[in-house]
């Protein structure tokens, strides 16, 4: 794409932190029922009534956890709400509530955040939430963005990551592994046009997976889908640092062990494909890539019958008692064990 240098620039400066909060919020409308007041005031007001309150946060970081080299404002806005959502609808419950803060250097005007907020205001209104209030500040690192998500449930719906049971189905939603392979592909081409910026990419053949980076889905539908199937899970999370680090995370929480099928493993075309032509392999990608937001969770074997015929789900492997220990079944039939490998925004 050509850029256009004559894009209006208006700087933060002329609006100052509260009219600036001012400009960007002033198209959220209020939709739930459970919000009594949102911005405007000291705190936003909330009633869930006899439910219970779920809340989530999470910080994403220019340079850390995205880099505006090829990540759109709107759809990074759009993709740091449903890094929360997700959040949500892993515990069974419903998104209702967000509030969205960022720091901000004085590289970007007015018009960049308006981008920002356009995919934030769009991913609201696809997923029925409310945008109820955040802050804003100024940053000397770039562009940081905090968005805490709120939600409700009644109480014998929630789900924990501690209640996975000896024998239990190890279940996953979707495909694994597209994320990580979309930003691979961005990577490179980040390369390439460093070498040779007038160089135009075609990325067609990798549309599924940019997508699945740029513009991941929280899977809202999974929980909706296992309570039309009266299917409660016994234990859920969701999967933003990779397949083997949430398998881990069960386990421990649930005091169990795992079979962990790899030739269960639900893998698109596209990812073999691309594994094929980076030459990776494709367990290892969708054990360890992260950031598909897809729901992995544990059910009763005799809710199976339930779900089988479902293309949203598979069954990628079940419990055992915590002895047997936490394996990875080859598609040799060999056990070994399995590593949390996937991200970890902290390491050196």
């Amino acid at each position: 794409m050509i850029e256009d240098k004559n894009t209006s620039r208006t700087q933060l400066s002329e609006l100052g932190e509260f009219g600036l909060i001012d400009h960007l919020t002033k198209n959220f409308k209020i939709t739930q029922n459970s919000t009594i007041l949102g911005i405007g005031d000291d705190a936003a007001v909330l009633d869930f009534k006899d439910k219970k309150c779920v809340v989530s946060t999470d910080l994403l970081v220019e340079g850390v956890h995205f880099d505006l080299t090829y990540v759109p404002l709107k759809h990074l806005g759009y993709k740091a709400v449903m890094v929360n959502l997700s959040d949500i609808y892993a515990m069974n419950a419903t998104a209702t509530q967000i509030t969205v803060s960022i720091a901000v250097s004085n590289r970007f005007p007015l018009e960049a955040l308006e981008e920002l907020y356009s995919g934030i205001q769009t991913a609201a209104k696809i997923y029925g939430i409310d945008v109820v209030g955040g802050d804003t500040t100024s940053s000397t690192t770039g562009l940081l963005i905090s968005i805490t998500a709120m939600g409700h449930a009644n109480e014998s719906d929630l789900v924990y990551r501690s209640g996975a049971g000896d024998n239990d189905l190890l279940v996953v939603s979707g495909d694994l592994g597209a994320a990580y392979l979309g930003l691979q592909v961005l990577e490179r081409e980040k390369q390439v046009f460093d070498v040779n910026p007038s160089s135009q990419p075609d990325l067609d053949q990798y549309t599924y997976l940019i997508e699945r980076q740029l513009k991941p889905e929280a899977r809202k539908d999974i929980p909706e889908l296992l309570k039309a199937l009266e299917v409660k899970p016994t234990s859920m999370i969701d999967i933003s640092d990779g397949l083997s680090s949430e398998v881990i995370h069960l386990c421990k929480q649930s005091k169990v062990g795992v079979n962990l099928y790899e030739e269960k493993i639900p893998l698109d075309p596209a990812v073999i494909s691309t594994c094929e032509e980076f030459k990776l392999n494709s367990t290892t990608v969708a054990l360890n890539g992260g950031e598909d937001y897809e729901l992995l969770f544990t059910i009763k074997q005799e809710d199976f019958p339930k779900i089988k015929a479902n293309p949203n789900l598979t069954v990628i492997g079940h419990m055992t008692d915590e002895k047997s220990g936490i394996g990875l079944v080859t598609r040799a039939n060999e056990k070994i064990q399995l590593q949390a490998q996937g991200w970890n925004p902290i390491k050196e």
